[in-house]
């Protein structure tokens, strides 16, 4: 008789969630230190063109993670997974083939509708065995582990490049890929079960999208992280640039990149260690005043006295993007908090609405670099007002029920 499989623990469990939804940053971080070598090559013409393979991948990531919610509610969450992978490894196999910047973006964007299939229903499945205050603090290890991919992976596109072209790093993303279909297919049991399917029709997925609509929270706070995330990938479609070439980091780039997403998995790990005692709200507000703070004083600077120094441009980057690592989960998981019982087209329709606007908003602020960066501080600055402003709209008279 064979031996029943063992029961996947929770630090596993943590660790694979981290695994899948670190597809997307694993997927961007990765390529950062070849966009040079990817404009050379394939681009002619703006050198800002080099942005779309990190924007466009995000619009991919938008448009299709409302499908992987009612798809996991209907056939479970394996299936979403497995589905999404495999687009992933169609998306991946276009970029390795690309002949011109045009085909390398179409793949990116194919790479994108993948990649949301793990990042979407790992989301559901945390939803599914956990709630309140527990799965925020679930959130923010996965969180925390997941943000030790961009700390290495700028370094590991780096070492990359020192032994093969830039496309040796679609064949490593690859890799990953089948890594994480594997270790999914072998230890992560179904955890929807079969009565709570919902048939995959269209009405009821239209009235879970109405009730979704009608959550105060749900909506405040799926925009301000719309918001919030629309500065970080500004910033993170320019990196290079603003890092590399304004501040002439060169080869130090993809090292002071890795430190600031230390930063957020720092950030991320004290969230986890508070979250249960002062709640998701109050270091929500946190994170964000100190984005506010830290973006304005930047802005000012810039125009007053001219471009800031490099330690100032760190300064102002790691309270920013640590911000973020203590602001992301929270307001997932309270955007979350009321839709437990269609958690898995919540999760689509949250994360969709959120990356959509991240990429229109990203894409906007990441377009007016003009070799300095004043243009991302600004747009930090007026990302992290409107996303304070809409949580506060989303949680007024309701304190009782998000803490």
């Amino acid at each position: 008789m064979a031996k029943p499989k063992a029961e996947m623990g929770f630090r596993e469990f943590v660790t694979l969630m981290a695994a899948l939804t670190a597809m997307v940053a694993m997927s961007i971080d990765v390529i950062l230190p070849a966009l040079a070598d990817i404009g050379n090559e394939l681009s002619s013409g703006d050198p800002n063109d080099r942005q779309l393979t990190v924007t466009m991948f995000f619009l991919g990531l938008a448009v299709s993670q409302i499908v992987y919610g009612p798809l996991s509610d209907s056939f479970g969450r394996r299936f979403g997974i497995f589905l999404g992978l495999g687009i992933y490894m169609v998306g991946t196999a276009i970029c390795l083939v690309s002949t011109d910047l045009s085909m390398l973006v179409a793949g990116r964007i194919v790479q994108g509708i993948g990649a949301a299939g793990p990042r979407i229903v790992a989301n559901a499945i945390i939803r599914d065995r956990y709630e309140g205050r527990q799965m925020a603090r679930v959130s923010s290890l996965v969180m925390m582990i997941f943000i030790v991919v961009p700390v290495f992976a700028p370094l590991l596109g780096q070492g990359l490049l020192l032994f093969m072209p830039w496309r040796g790093i679609f064949w490593f993303l690859a890799l990953f890929a089948m890594i994480a279909f594997f270790w999914s297919f072998i230890r992560l049991d179904e955890t929807l079960s079969a009565e709570d399917r919902n048939p995959f029709r269209v009405g009821p997925i239209f009235n879970s999208l109405r009730e979704i609509l009608r959550s105060r929270l749900a909506v405040g706070c799926t925009l301000a992280m719309g918001f919030v995330f629309a500065s970080f990938l500004g910033f993170l479609s320019s990196s290079q640039q603003i890092l590399g070439e304004s501040y002439g980091l060169g080869e130090w780039f993809p090292i002071t990149f890795s430190c600031l997403a230390l930063v957020v998995g720092l950030s991320s790990a004290v969230n986890a260690a508070l979250v249960v005692r002062f709640g998701m709200q109050r270091l929500s507000t946190i994170g964000i005043l100190g984005i506010t703070v830290a973006s304005g004083l930047f802005a000012l600077w810039s125009v007053t006295l001219g471009k800031p120094p490099l330690w100032a441009a760190i300064l102002w980057l790691a309270v920013s993007i640590g911000g973020i690592g203590i602001i992301f989960g929270n307001l997932n998981a309270m955007a979350m908090e009321p839709l437990g019982h269609i958690a898995g087209i919540a999760a689509g329709a949250i994360g969709s609405v959120s990356s959509l606007m991240s990429s229109i908003f990203g894409t906007a602020i990441a377009n007016q670099y003009d070799g300095t960066a004043l243009p991302i501080s600004i747009g930090f600055l007026g990302c992290s007002i409107t996303a304070l402003l809409l949580m506060h709209w989303a949680t007024h008279d309701r304190v009782r029920r998000v803490r």
